[in-house]
């Protein structure tokens, strides 16, 4: 089976347009208790060596009106849907981590692009359990990535 599940390493969903809208930066770093004045203060971000408003880490905007999440969601149901259909239908979310490289600003305008890259199993003493690791490149319109987050989904 892991030679089939290799297949589906390399695999990417459609690109999703992000904005990244200044009072969605300010209610994001409320939301998550972080009242740094770079995230909300325009004077004191302009003094700062980001010189501008910046969002905090872990915020990437949301999806552009008319974004469609399914191309973010369709790769995990592919593989999930072929792990149910041989037994194996528990999800948990695992490990969750991010490669900042630059900033993201106030106004950015990002594009998020998920692809599988890894699947491995492990052997418990209840049978197998099989991680998907899959990352999201968030790159600027016409620049860089500013960021990468990886996620392992464990299925057993």
């Amino acid at each position: 089976m892991m030679k089939e599940l290799r297949k589906f390493i390399g695999l990417e969903g459609n690109p999703l347009l992000m904005e990244v809208e200044k009072g969605a930066i300010r209610r994001y770093a409320d939301a998550v208790g972080d009242y740094s004045p770079l995230y909300r203060d325009e004077e004191y971000a302009k003094g700062s060596r980001s010189g501008s408003i910046i969002a905090p880490p872990g915020f990437f905007g949301w999806p552009v009106e008319g974004g469609d999440l399914r191309g973010q969601l369709d790769i995990r149901k592919k593989i999930t849907d072929f792990l149910a259909e041989r037994g194996y239908r528990r999800l948990v979310e695992g490990e969750l981590g991010f490669d900042y490289f630059t900033p993201v600003y106030a106004g950015d305008k990002l594009i998020a692009k998920p692809k599988i890259t890894d699947i491995y199993k492990r052997e418990s003493k209840r049978g197998k359990i099989f991680f998907i690791v899959i990352e999201i490149t968030f790159t600027r319109q016409g620049d860089n990535p500013v960021a990468r987050l990886h996620q392992t989904l464990i299925i057993r």
